[in-house]
């Protein structure tokens, strides 16, 4: 009986230390933070669509003076043949991947920089996080449109989505206000102006 009793105990400190240990394991620090984001942001893939791209021998690369900036705000875009873009048809992309043309209308790449008018810099990591698990813009507006692969960054965990969002706000604050996206039946209302 009492080898029973000495073994339930050590067990029970055994695991007690062990969740210990997992709960109370190291922060990172800051710069292990945004070295980790800048990692996940890298191989995400982010700069394919947010950041403006300039044209190189070896085709289009990110603008690294304009990184995660977004949509130009002064790009205009070509007329739209609106046959293209019906359900089932194709989708429509801008040279440099920041907008995008479906049939949920066309969706501009957002500004991912610090900047507090036309960035994320009054986000907060919660709000972050809250954006990408819901799909929608400051985790409760209008919906993240495609080509935004928030679905599958929903599956990161809050400690890489916070090292994405301490990363993000580590970067420089660019100023570019991204025009908002355009629904289905202004398409078809721009392309009859045209």
């Amino acid at each position: 009986m009492k080898n029973k009793i000495t073994s339930l105990t050590i067990s029970t400190i055994s695991i007690l230390f062990l969740l210990i240990q997992i709960n109370c394991s190291p922060k990172m620090t800051k710069d292990e933070q945004i070295a980790r984001g800048k990692y996940l942001v890298n191989i995400g893939g982010c700069n394919d669509c947010h950041s403006p791209k300039i044209m190189t021998s070896m085709g289009p690369v990110p603008d690294t003076t304009r990184l995660l900036s977004g949509q130009s705000s002064d790009l205009r875009l070509p007329p739209i043949d609106t046959s293209m873009i019906a359900g089932g048809k194709w989708i429509l992309t801008t040279g440099d991947l920041n907008a995008w043309v479906g049939p949920w209308g066309i969706s501009f790449a957002a500004n991912l920089t610090p900047d507090s008018s036309t960035g994320i810099g009054l986000w907060t990591p919660d709000v972050f996080i809250k954006a990408m698990r819901q799909g929608k813009h400051m985790g409760s507006g209008r919906d993240i449109l495609p080509p935004m692969p928030w679905q599958a960054i929903a599956g990161l965990t809050d400690k890489d989505l916070d090292c994405v969002f301490a990363y993000l706000q580590s970067i420089p604050a660019i100023s570019n206000r991204v025009p908002s996206p355009i629904p289905p039946n202004m398409i078809v209302q721009m392309s009859k102006k045209k």
